[in-house]
């Protein structure tokens, strides 16, 4: 029974419907990312319209560091909210306290690390990055001001997890909505009156992560019912256990790693591609995808990280059918989102790239012809981002690492070296699409055959 005063909603793992359950922390959880896709959103048509397509393409160029920030702070996240979700199904309170807090030291102390090197380093980074020529200086404007959101992001993406887990998905969405709200009010502000262009965009995104951080701290400090922060011995033993621990996280949230890693790697090699074949209208035009795609992303992760906490507790307190059945729901709900999404691009497709470009430009041009064939990527992606998720939250961290790098790095690959040369534009656009449908076509093959071995009592492990 909570107490009138408990912060907590009223939420139980292990006994409430699953549906029911999946609302409660669906709706809060998406209803936040909403606004940090207005954010995304806002931020596109500002820089578009108050700088320009090179502002897109400099900011589109940036991705990949947020992408990779973003990745490491899912990873622990991820990695913290599972095992401590499988310690409170045990009743284990401590342990799970111990692991939230070592996954924020850890996560803290890596971006630290990134933050420096980031400033220390500008020309390698800007230069593995694909920035050049008349991009270059635009960039790095951007780039340099960006540098300490590594550490807000980081904190901000493990809190959201662990304040969820402490069964207030609520004040995760008033972190992200508020957060969203400065960043939007400033981001005008900054580049319209004050005229401070990617400089001011770039301030925009750090004090809306702060903002953000500084009210998951003071939730994880005064508000929090059970997950507060641990205080850590500095033993040799202890310091040992600590490795340990963030080891075993660190495999169980790998996947949340590599599937930003894989964003990350799909803007990069997105924009290497788009470059050699259309030069930088071709970047500003996939650079109008690139902004939109966090909007599909963040409603899939919106599923699966409120998916992710009652399948990791059930699969903990052994309770198979609630897994099956938050797992079944969760990809009836993508599938369906995905599919609208694909039919707005499908017939709105000049309408939203006119919100970023203004109408008659090379770059508009290419973004309309090709966000329809884009958009056929996001059903499959439906699929594969469930089912990953699904492997993380039951402790498969290999299958799902195997996944995420099949859909995100390996068959990218192999589809934007060749599709472009097979069918030109076209296969440009088509490349992520067709990398997206063949996870998917993995993945039932994978399925089916798990499924004949079971069968089979001479193939069974």
């Amino acid at each position: 029974m909570l107490c009138k005063n408990d912060n907590r909603d009223s939420i139980d793992f292990g006994e409430s419907n699953i549906k029911k359950l999946f609302g409660q922390l669906f709706f809060p959880t998406l209803f936040g990312m909403l606004f940090s896709m207005a954010f995304v959103l806002t931020d596109g048509i500002f820089v578009g319209h108050g700088i320009g397509p090179h502002g897109l393409a400099s900011v589109n160029l940036i991705g990949p560091i947020m992408m990779i920030i973003n990745g490491l702070g899912m990873m622990f996240g991820i990695g913290a909210s599972v095992v401590s979700a499988i310690h409170l199904s045990h009743n284990n309170i401590k342990a799970a306290r111990i692991n939230i807090t070592q996954a924020y030291g850890i996560g803290m102390v890596i971006s630290f690390i990134m933050g420096i090197v980031c400033f220390c380093f500008p020309k390698t980074v800007l230069s593995l990055l694909g920035a050049s020529g008349d991009l270059y200086e635009a960039t790095y404007e951007y780039y340099i001001w960006f540098i300490p959101t590594c550490l807000l992001m980081m904190i901000e993406t493990i809190g959201l997890f662990v304040i969820r887990l402490d069964g207030s998905p609520r004040y995760a969405m008033m972190s992200n909505i508020i957060a969203a709200i400065v960043n939007i009010v400033l981001d005008y502000l900054f580049i319209f009156p004050c005229k401070m262009g990617l400089m001011g965009a770039s301030l925009a995104t750090d004090i809306g992560g702060l903002v953000a951080v500084i009210m998951i701290v003071h939730y994880m400090f005064f508000h929090a019912k059970t997950l507060k922060p641990y205080k850590l011995k500095a033993s040799r033993k202890s310091l040992f256990l600590s490795l340990r621990n963030i080891i075993y996280m660190t495999r169980i949230g790998a996947s949340g790693f590599v599937g930003e890693l894989a964003v990350a790697f799909m803007m990069l090699v997105g924009n290497l591609s788009f470059k050699k074949y259309l030069n930088a209208d071709g970047v500003s035009a996939y650079s109008v995808a690139c902004y939109l795609f966090p909007i599909v992303y963040m409603i899939y992760s919106a599923v699966t990280q409120s998916a992710q906490p009652i399948i990791s507790y059930n699969y903990g307190a052994k309770k198979r059918e609630r897994v099956r059945k938050a797992t079944g729901f969760s990809i009836f709900i993508s599938i369906s989102l995905g599919l609208v999404a694909t039919l707005v691009f499908l017939l709105f497709a000049p309408w939203i790239t006119s919100i970023f470009i203004e109408e008659g430009q090379a770059a508009g041009e290419l973004a309309k012809a090709g966000l329809p064939y884009y958009s056929l990527s996001f059903p499959f992606m439906a699929v594969n981002l469930c089912i990953i998720g699904y492997y993380q939250s039951i402790e498969r961290a290999g299958l799902a690492v195997l996944l995420t790098s099949l859909r995100g790095i390996i068959l990218l690959t192999a589809t934007f070296l060749t599709l472009p040369i097979w069918l030109g534009v076209k296969g440009l656009w088509l490349s992520i699409p067709a990398a997206e449908f063949a996870t998917t076509a993995f993945i039932l093959i994978l399925q089916l055959s798990l499924k004949y071995r079971i069968k089979q009592p001479g193939l069974s492990s």
